[in-house]
C-alpha cells in the first residue's frame, strides 16, 4: 500500500508544509469563532446541555490538529491505493467520534470538530496535490510523444486533462486506417525521381494533415503509406464511423486535387484505402534518449491488407467487417469478398464504402442491393440468378465499377447460357 509515487524526502516536505498550512488555517478559524457555532451544537449533542466536568484543553486540541494534517497529506500522497487509504482515514474519523463517548465516561468531553475539520480537508488536499503533480508530470510526456503525431487542438484536450494519458502498456478500442498511392510503382517507372518525390510529398502532406485535423493519431509514415489511428489517445464509441467517413471526404479531396493539378503524372495518381477496427495494445518504448509508442494488434496489418487487397478489386476503399458493423448505419457499402487473416485459418469478408447514407439516392441503394444479392447468389453457385443480379446493379458508371466487373467476368465462363446477352 506504501509504494511512493514521490521521492520520500520530496513527500515528506510536501505533506508537512501542506498539512502545516491546513493545521494553522483551522486554528485560526477556530481562534476567531468560526467554527463555535459547530463546536457547541456537537457538545450539546453529546452531553445533552450539561456541562462536563472538564474539557480537552485547545493546546493539545491544536497539536492533534497539525499531526492529523501533516499525517494524513503524507499517506495520501505516497501511497499507491489511494482509495484504500481514504476507507481507512475514514474509519480513523468514526473513531475520533469513539473517543469523544470514551472521554465523556471520565466526565472530559473531547470536542472532535477541529480534527474531523482537520481529517477531511488533509485528504481532499492529499488528493488534489497528487492529481496535479501527476498532470505535471505527465503533459511533458504526452508532448515529447504527441508533438507531430496529433493536431494543436488534440494536444491542448491533452494538457487541459479532457484526454486522461497515461505512458504505460494498455488497450485501446481502435480503427486504423492506411492510405497509400495505388499506382506508385507503375510512377516510379515512369517518373524521374525528383517528380517522384513531389508526388509523393504531396501526397503524404495532404494526407497527414487531413487525418490530423479530423482527431486521428498519426501512427506512421512508411513506404507502405500512411497509417492513423482514430480512438488513441482518447477513447471514442464513434471511432469506426469517423474513420469511414473521412476516408471518404479524402478520395473526394483527392479528386478534386488532381482535378485542379497541371501535372500529368499527379493526374494518373490514385488512391487506396483500408480500414480495420479492433483491439490495439499500446506500449511506451525507450529508445536512448528518446520515448515513443509502439502499437501492437489486428487493426493496422489487417487495415493495410484491405489497402493493399483494393489493387485486385478495382476498389479504393475495402473495410473489415467490425469496422462496417460500427459504421454500417451512416454509410451505404456492399459485400466484396472474404480475405485471410493475420491468422491464416482466419477469413474476414471486407465490404466497399460508397458513399454516407444521407447522400445516398434511392438508385444508388437499390444498385448496392442489387449486387449485395448476387454476391449472395454467386457464394451459393446460382450463377444464373447472381448474373442477373449484377446486372440490375448496372449504373451510368458501370465501366469504372471494377469490383462489378470482376464479378461479371467470374460469371462468364459459369453462365454460358446467359452469353448472348453480356455485361456492356
Amino acid at each position: 500500500m506504501m509504494a511512493s509515487n514521490f521521492p520520500v524526502k520530496r513527500s515528506v516536505l510536501e505533506a508537512l508544509q501542506i498539512g502545516a498550512i491546513l493545521g494553522v488555517l483551522i486554528i485560526m478559524a477556530r481562534a476567531i469563532g468560526v467554527l463555535l457555532p459547530i463546536e457547541e451544537g456537537v457538545k450539546n449533542a453529546f452531553t445533552g446541555g450539561q456541562a462536563p466536568a472538564r474539557s480537552v484543553g485547545w493546546v493539545l486540541q491544536s497539536a492533534l490538529v497539525l499531526f492529523l494534517s501533516c499525517g494524513v497529506v503524507w499517506l495520501v500522497l505516497t501511497s499507491s491505493q489511494k482509495k484504500q487509504v481514504s476507507l481507512v482515514l475514514g474509519i480513523l474519523g468514526l473513531e475520533l467520534i469513539v473517543l469523544t463517548w470514551i472521554c465523556l465516561l471520565g466526565q472530559v468531553f473531547f470536542q472532535p470538530v477541529p480534527s474531523l475539520l482537520a481529517l477531511g480537508l488533509a485528504i481532499g488536499a492529499g488528493h488534489g496535490y497528487a492529481t496535479v503533480m501527476k498532470w505535471r508530470r505527465q503533459t511533458p510526456v504526452a508532448k515529447n510523444l504527441f508533438t507531430g503525431r496529433l493536431s494543436e487542438e488534440q494536444l491542448a484536450r491533452i494538457d487541459s486533462g479532457e484526454i486522461v494519458f497515461e505512458a504505460k502498456p494498455k488497450s485501446y478500442e481502435t480503427t486504423a486506417v492506411v492510405c497509400d498511392i495505388a499506382n506508385k510503382h507503375d510512377l516510379a517507372e515512369e517518373c524521374p525521381p525528383a517528380l517522384l518525390a513531389e508526388i509523393t510529398d504531396k501526397f503524404i502532406r495532404h494526407v497527414r494533415g487531413s487525418f490530423l485535423r479530423a482527431g486521428a493519431y498519426i501512427e506512421a509514415i512508411t513506404g507502405e503509406g500512411v497509417v492513423a489511428v482514430f480512438g488513441f489517445p482518447g477513447k471514442d464509441s464513434q471511432q469506426a464511423e469517423k474513420a469511414t467517413r473521412h476516408a471518404l471526404s479524402l478520395l473526394e479531396s483527392f479528386e478534386k486535387m488532381r482535378d485542379g493539378s497541371k501535372d500529368d503524372s499527379f493526374q494518373r495518381m490514385s488512391v487506396h484505402v483500408g480500414i480495420s477496427s479492433g483491439t490495439s495494445i499500446v506500449l511506451p518504448m525507450q529508445q536512448g534518449e528518446e520515448a515513443s509508442l509502439f502499437s501492437m494488434g489486428e487493426p493496422i496489418e489487417l487495415a493495410r491488407r484491405f489497402c493493399i487487397a483494393n489493387r485486385f478489386y478495382g476498389s479504393r476503399i475495402l473495410i473489415g467487417p467490425e469496422t462496417f458493423e460500427l459504421a454500417s448505419k451512416s454509410i451505404v457499402a456492399r459485400p466484396i469478398d472474404f480475405l485471410s487473416g493475420v491468422d491464416e485459418r482466419e477469413r474476414h469478408e471486407v465490404y466497399e464504402p460508397l458513399k454516407l447514407a444521407t447522400e445516398a439516392s434511392p438508385e444508388e441503394i437499390a444498385r448496392r442491393d442489387s449486387f449485395w444479392n448476387g454476391v449472395v447468389l454467386y457464394r451459393e453457385k446460382r450463377w444464373a440468378e447472381a448474373y442477373s443480379q449484377f446486372q440490375k446493379a448496372r449504373g451510368p458508371n458501370e465501366r469504372d465499377d471494377a469490383p462489378l466487373q470482376l464479378y461479371v467476368r467470374r460469371l462468364q465462363p459459369l453462365a454460358v447460357q446467359l452469353e448472348d446477352s453480356p455485361l456492356k
